[in-house]
């Protein structure tokens, strides 16, 4: 057999063989289920304790069962079911229980250029969030409660951290008027 004519069949054999390594190492990974978001949950104290009427019945899925192999290589699991936005189809989550609409320990940006504060006038967070003031002076935005907060400015932003649960009134001076947030902290 000639150099020539042998190059297509090495081609080939290495070809085959990363395509094997490929589906070895996404086997032995979990394959497509190892890249699944994790589903999000209230913090315990707010999630509603499950009731025999309230936990929902299994549904089958209309699916086919995976074709026998037909040699010794291992099979691919089927890809995960999608949404037109590539992201893992699950149904919509109920509650029985009250809502909330209080947030979590987030960063919270309040761009004062950009906010219409009259339309302001609470929030709610979990301990450890962070309220940023943008676009104002040093010294201007005050709390009622400053064993609740740690406050921090530089260069035209206040950062107010609630530390301690409770409630903090956040008042932030603007053309000539002063406006209260009214900030509760779980």
């Amino acid at each position: 057999m000639s150099p020539a004519a042998r190059l297509p069949w090495i081609r080939r054999l290495l070809a085959g063989g990363v395509a094997l390594v490929a589906a070895v190492a996404v086997a032995a990974c979990g394959g497509a289920d190892a890249v699944a978001p994790l589903p999000v949950q209230p913090p315990a104290e707010s999630r509603p304790s499950p009731t025999p009427s309230a936990i929902p019945a299994p549904t089958a899925s209309p699916s086919r069962p995976p074709p026998p192999p037909t040699s010794g290589r291992p099979v691919a699991a089927p890809p995960a079911q999608t949404t037109a936005r590539g992201t893992p189809h699950r149904p919509a989550a109920t509650s029985t229980g009250p809502t909330t609409s209080c947030q979590g320990a987030v960063r919270y940006d309040l761009p004062l250029a950009e906010t219409e504060l009259e339309l302001l006038r609470s929030l709610c967070f979990a301990t450890g969030a962070v309220l940023r003031i943008q676009g104002i002076g040093p010294g201007l935005v005050t709390v009622d409660r400053p064993e609740l907060v740690s406050q921090h400015y530089e260069a035209g932003v206040v950062d107010i951290r609630f530390v301690r649960p409770g409630t903090v009134d956040v008042t932030i001076p603007q053309q000539d008027r002063e406006h209260t947030i009214t900030v509760v902290v779980r």
